[in-house]
């Protein structure tokens, strides 16, 4: 059995596409995971499985979610191996940030540093980025909601052909807690 974290994408933001965490264990349990938890409102799942790999879980949990529910969403499958490589990897000095303060965008597939080749880091000071394997860590003091390089990075042509999905650092770590092995 593996533990994953289901990252879903934009539900139960602004009124759309809600999605309440009782009824997504409740699917979730019906396709055979186990041991199926939710962290807060904004999508995050862990689950344990023995079947399948990352994208395949994925595929399916969005499948599942598109026909119970009417509307599809994006789903990010990753293990705690992945999750806890990509907290240790933080370019930024995350025990001397806030939470609001640093964020981690997944990927649902690797991206190259020319994707953002049309964005110039200097313009964008204090906020900052860098990329990491299949994430990107990003630094916003004034947090996500005012972040004018998060809003360009988001850019329907920079995100083209991949799931985007962002996490604050708390929901970062809290994710590599919960989908450790016990023990």
């Amino acid at each position: 059995m593996t533990t994953y974290a289901a990252l879903l994408r934009g539900i139960n933001v602004g009124g759309s596409k809600k999605l309440p965490m009782a009824d997504l264990r409740t699917l979730m349990t019906g396709l055979g995971y186990e041991g199926v938890r939710t962290h807060l409102q904004s999508g995050q799942a862990v689950f344990s499985a023995g079947r399948g790999d990352e994208e395949s879980l994925a595929a399916e949990l969005a499948r599942a979610i598109e026909e119970r529910f009417g509307f599809p969403v994006d789903v990010i499958v990753r293990d705690h191996a992945y999750l806890r490589a990509v907290a240790e990897a933080c370019p930024f000095p995350a025990a001397e940030l806030e939470a609001k303060q640093l964020h981690v965008t997944y990927f649902s597939a690797p991206v190259t540093a020319e994707r953002f080749a049309e964005i110039d880091p200097a313009d964008r000071l204090p906020e900052e980025f860098r990329l990491g394997d299949r994430c990107l860590y990003l630094y916003a003091p004034e947090g996500l909601g005012r972040s004018k390089l998060a809003e360009a990075l988001s850019r329907p042509r920079i995100t083209k052909g991949v799931i985007a999905t962002s996490r604050n650092w708390n929901t970062v770590l809290k994710l590599v807690e919960l989908t450790a092995p016990e023990g």
